[in-house]
């Protein structure tokens, strides 16, 4: 039976890959993406056959996987941080039954919510929500919802594609969500291009935070009630009992 697999590979840069995403590319014959997650792993592998296809032809690209797949050449399936968070994974196994003779392996990675919280210190260290702003396939008033929900539970919160051309203003739009139930001065940051060329970042009031200008390789995060600056990181304790020495 020939395979398909889906690889999450992390951030983009070849060292930010697990050991198992790498070596399974290794082992592939053919590597299917976006045309952008190409651009970052081809130069890593070039003796692969490279197919893409641009954004908003995921299942066109699905399906071009698995007839690589059918053909009987070991296919990988590539989506930038985790291939299950807002990743490939669930499209492929949706598809999975238009073609009983292909295995499916889903090669997890490390996603944009994880590798966004170390450069920003460790915002992540309790609860949290990952909630993404894009209305391509969630209408607004769902993510409304989900915003609204998170904030009165004081979660933590992870947003993914907070903004783009198209949608200008929906961190903002969101941030006043937020601020219904945040105060003024929660500790946020924003991680722009991670893990790639012209990485940075950036620590915010929530207050602040709603006139920030950002895109689709933005990744920003909201404190909860207890999240605080330490030396310039953001940490969100747990609640251990920390003694003095």
């Amino acid at each position: 039976m020939s395979k398909l697999y889906v690889v999450g590979i992390g951030p983009g840069g070849y060292e930010e890959m697990t050991v198992r995403a790498a070596e399974t590319l290794k082992s592939c014959q053919v590597i299917v993406g976006y045309t952008v997650y190409v651009e970052l792993v081809e130069k890593h592998f070039p003796d692969k056959e490279f197919l893409t296809t641009p954004m908003r032809q995921e299942v066109e690209r699905c399906h071009l996987a698995f007839a690589r797949a059918q053909e009987g050449k070991d296919t990988a399936m590539i989506c930038s941080g985790d291939a299950g968070v807002y990743g490939m994974g669930g499209v492929i196994l949706e598809l999975s039954s238009q073609y009983p003779q292909v295995e499916v392996e889903i090669v997890p990675g490390v996603t944009a919510a994880m590798s966004g919280a170390a450069v920003l210190g460790a915002p992540l260290m309790h609860d949290f929500a990952v909630i993404s702003l894009s209305d391509l396939m969630t209408p607004w008033e769902q993510i409304e919802t989900r915003l609204k929900a998170a904030a009165q539970a004081d979660f933590s919160i992870c947003l993914y594609n907070p903004s783009s051309k198209k949608r200008a203003d929906y961190l903002k739009r969101a941030c006043q969500i937020l601020l219904k139930h945040k105060k003024d001065d929660t500790v946020c940051g924003t991680v722009s291009n991670i893990g790639r060329e012209g990485e940075c970042s950036r620590v915010y009031t929530l207050k602040e935070l709603q006139d920030v200008q950002t895109d689709m390789f933005t990744t920003v995060f909201v404190g909860n009630s207890d999240t605080k600056l330490v030396n310039g990181k953001m940490v969100t304790p747990r609640g251990y009992q920390l003694g003095r020495k």
